[in-house]
């Protein structure tokens, strides 16, 4: 019960710095472009991740082994990943950005068929129906039957981020590296291009305190702290759902701070479509909450 309780309190942290990070993407993009973002973010993370690496005395098995996994894992997460996901909500407003990526436990469920070999239920359908028609809600911004969508390519830049960060999770099921050595791996293996990028396209320029700042928060919290919280949480409580069930909690928060920091007026499209999208997720969680009764 002790160890249930900490779990909870490690979640509940972890979800309020989620539910913060939409906030915080839209204001840094107001002044820097995605790339820009993504390698503030991306250095600002691998520094934490090093030093929780070497206080946990595990920097020498870090440097030893695993990197043939870290060069393809850390251009997908989080070179590819996150400049998709800064990419739309640089289009995007950031209520549409968020409702949209919360679609990736579907994308998970379905590319699991071809990746994994499980198999798709008729809930995992029906989960997958009713979430997806709260995506066109959102796309089309309640305009259902118009097809012409007010950025398609913000839209489609959304939902490709769902589908990588599955692939990632999908494709690293028998990553045998420790959590924390992996994500500080894949920041190394990451920085270098990020880089690259920048010194071939934007450069390297000063934006002001503000822009630094939500920079590094977007990678000492979205990227860092609130992993780390969500790691202990998950290995701590005695049945996933407790804990999983609490990222519900992040969009309505989410929705609100986007409201009276950005200052978004909140689209009666994005709650009609956020409802479905969560009432897809929930179906989808229900179904699994059996196999979970057990500790």
């Amino acid at each position: 019960m002790r160890q249930d309780r900490q779990a909870m309190l490690f979640g509940l942290g972890a979800v309020a710095l989620w539910s913060t990070v939409a906030t915080a993407f839209k204001v840094a993009l107001g002044y820097m472009s995605p790339l820009e973002l993504m390698w503030l973010a991306a250095l600002v993370s691998w520094l934490l991740m090093g030093a929780l690496v070497v206080r946990q005395g595990q920097l020498g098995d870090a440097l030893r082994h695993g990197w043939r996994t870290a060069a393809w894992a850390g251009l997908m997460k989080p070179v590819a990943y996150y400049l998709v996901l800064f990419g739309a909500y640089d289009r995007l407003p950031g209520q549409e950005a968020m409702a949209l990526n919360y679609t990736w436990a579907l994308a998970m469920a379905f590319l699991a068929v071809p990746l994994l070999g499980q198999r798709l239920t008729r809930t995992d359908v029906a989960a997958g129906l009713v979430a997806y028609a709260g995506v066109w809600v959102i796309a089309t911004r309640g305009r259902v039957f118009d097809v012409a969508f007010a950025d398609p390519l913000g839209v489609a830049m959304a939902l490709a981020s769902t589908l990588l960060w599955a692939l990632y999770w999908l494709l690293n099921v028998r990553d045998a590296r420790p959590p924390l050595v992996a994500q500080w791996q894949n920041f190394a293996v990451a920085l270098p291009v990020l880089t690259l990028l920048m010194l071939v396209g934007p450069g390297f320029t000063w934006h002001g305190w503000t822009a630094l700042g939500a920079g590094v928060y977007v990678g000492l919290f979205e990227m860092g702290v609130a992993f780390v919280l969500w790691q202990l949480a998950m290995h701590r409580v005695s049945r996933t759902a407790k804990v999983s069930n609490l990222i519900f909690l992040s969009p309505p928060v989410s929705l609100l701070l986007l409201y009276l920091v950005v200052g978004e007026p909140i689209l009666a499209s994005t709650l009609a479509g956020l409802a479905l999208i969560l009432a897809g997720l929930g179906l989808q969680q229900w179904q699994r909450s059996p196999s979970d009764a057990q500790p």
